[in-house]
């Protein structure tokens, strides 16, 4: 990502990952004709069956925060999708998802998870807390467990994994939010956490910081961002994600990526140690730029034990070239013991994701035709269970697309694919990037080889409409290893509207054809692989009614499907 958007994105990632009070509570309460001011209480434990606001009904504080374990269940379902949510009327986005390696029915999903309270006087309280979504029967129905975050009243970009011995992780960001003054710049700077679960997700450790932000967005201080999580063995994990580090007022200085790693179960965690290197592959930065722009990490495991994190790297600083802003996907070879780079980076492919590649939002972040919600070109890496020297790894971009991009999302006609590329030495040589081509826009593709070797995509997809804006969810899977060669098969059963309608992460006023668009419907989702054969996939998705003050229009669910 270019500077300016980098910069621009630090200043505005409240606004994103949490979504809270600026992009949704104050235009729901603008709608309010006074007729619901009444104490209300919209979170965990309030109306799961009709999700209407009621007059009168009122939860104390500690209820609010601190939910009884288990918070609720879900009925059992046999439909192709299932929705994980039990807590109500709130919404759910960035989906993560693992299956425990010693029975395959125990399933732990995570998301962002908002939890929300109207006092008498019509104030608007907030907290976003991850939960554990599990179930013990494949996922026919779902229980939603908490986690205690102690200090913290938001948390934001859940990761799960499991490791060998079925130990369950879930790492995310902390923060604490100010309530009254409604402002990203008063929020602490994000710590990253993790707690663990020795019984399939029921209960789970106090989290441990596995790294500390300082300061707040708008002062000098450290911004930890996007962590991912990966396990492995008995009782080994790695976080990894990305230091935004800032200098007076909040000014973007660079970005580079860190790892933290455990071998006792999740209890301690090593200091963590920089691993993105001195990125060789960006063209020579102009003044005031920096080469350590990174982002997006996610490690994975490898057959042999070996640990390799892919990230995204800015690597055209030319703001005079149509590619200004393009960014680039590198690995590193880690050291599974200490977490400290042994190898690398090594340049995957370069990415077609720039400044001028794509449609702009009014917040000014990259988006798709007819649409708002902020997008990127981000995917993962995933390692081949039957060869330790097979990597691939999956992004999404716009090289079929109409380049330059009309700025006015409205104008414009996009085409974003998920684009391939393998490794077959470990990661030091990559072939040439390929997309799956498909009609529309496809977008936050996640990569997962199955247990025979074949490697497994989903990712959004807007194929399915000639307007190319509903979308569901789509698996692609390779016709034979390591051909490149894919079919798909639609996950969802019912297709999602982002382009208007929306209920929680909403603008007014943008384009009359298109009123409440939807500003955020996360960065990611997830697909996991199955220890019998198969995946299973969990995304955002925007099918049923939400109501908050009177005003119904789309919700947004953690939804899930198993797959062969």
């Amino acid at each position: 990502m270019s500077t300016q958007r980098l910069r621009k994105a630090v200043l505005v990632l409240m606004l994103g990952l949490l979504a809270g009070l600026v992009l949704w509570m104050i235009p729901a309460l603008a709608e309010d004709d006074g007729s619901t001011r009444a104490a209300i209480g919209l979170h965990w434990n309030f109306l799961q069956d009709t999700g209407k606001v009621v007059p009168g009904a009122r939860y104390s504080e500690s209820d609010y925060k601190n939910p009884s374990s288990p918070i609720c269940s879900t009925g059992t379902s046999t439909a192709a999708n299932v929705n994980t949510d039990c807590e109500g009327n709130a919404p759910h986005n960035e989906t993560s998802i693992a299956v425990n390696p010693l029975n395959p029915d125990n399933v732990i999903g995570s998301a962002n998870d908002y939890q929300d309270f109207v006092s008498q006087g019509g104030t608007v309280f907030e907290t976003i807390y991850s939960r554990a979504h599990v179930t013990f029967d494949g996922g026919k129905s779902w229980t939603m467990y908490p986690i205690d975050f102690h200090g913290y009243n938001s948390t934001g970009d859940p990761a799960v994994a499991f490791d060998a011995d079925g130990r369950a992780y879930i790492a995310t960001m902390g923060f604490v939010r100010s309530q009254a003054q409604r402002s990203a710049f008063t929020d602490t700077n994000a710590d990253i956490l993790v707690s663990h679960s020795s019984d399939g997700g029921k209960t789970w450790s106090t989290p441990s910081r596995v790294a500390e932000g300082i300061g707040s967005q708008g002062s000098v201080g450290t911004f930890n961002d996007k962590e991912y999580i990966a396990a492995w063995g008995h009782g080994n994990a790695i976080v990894t994600y990305t230091k935004y580090n800032q200098a007076q007022r909040g000014v973007f200085v660079n970005s580079p990526i860190y790892a933290s790693v455990t071998h006792d179960g999740g209890v301690t965690w090593s200091s963590p140690k920089k691993i993105s290197g001195s990125a060789p592959f960006c063209t020579s930065p102009t003044a005031g730029h920096a080469c350590d722009q990174d982002q997006a990490s996610v490690p994975t495991v490898g057959k042999d034990g070996s640990i390799y994190v892919a990230f995204m790297n800015q690597r055209n600083f030319d703001e005079t070239s149509a590619g200004y802003g393009r960014d680039q996907y590198l690995l590193v070879k880690v050291d599974p013991t200490t977490g400290e780079r042994v190898a690398g980076p090594y340049k995957v492919a370069p990415m077609v994701d720039g400044y001028n590649d794509y449609p702009v939002s009014v917040f000014e972040r990259s988006t798709y035709q007819d649409s708002q919600f902020r997008t990127w070109g981000a995917g993962n890496i995933t390692a081949d269970p039957t060869d330790s020297e097979h990597l691939a790894v999956v992004w999404s971009d716009m090289r079929n697309s109409i380049l330059p991009a009309n700025p006015d999302p409205y104008k414009a006609t996009t085409n974003s694919d998920v684009i391939v590329s393998q490794s077959e030495d470990g990661g030091v040589t990559w072939s040439a990037p390929e997309a799956i081509e498909a009609s529309g826009d496809q977008f936050m593709p996640w990569g997962a080889y199955d247990t025979s070797g074949k490697l497994r995509i989903g990712a959004f997809d807007r194929s399915y409409t000639a307007e190319n804006h509903e979308y569901g969810y789509t698996l692609w899977t390779e016709s034979l290893q390591d051909s490149l060669a894919f079919g798909s098969t639609q996950i969802t059963t019912v297709l999602s509207q982002p382009t208007r309608d929306d209920r929680w992460f909403i603008i007014r006023g943008v384009n009359s054809g298109y009123p409440h668009p939807t500003t955020f419907m996360g960065d990611y989702s997830n697909i996991a692989a199955k220890p019998g054969g198969g995946v299973v996939a969990y995304w955002t998705d925007m099918r049923n009614e939400a109501c908050f003050l009177g005003h119904c229009a789309s919700g947004q669910d953690a939804y899930f499907a198993s797959a062969p």
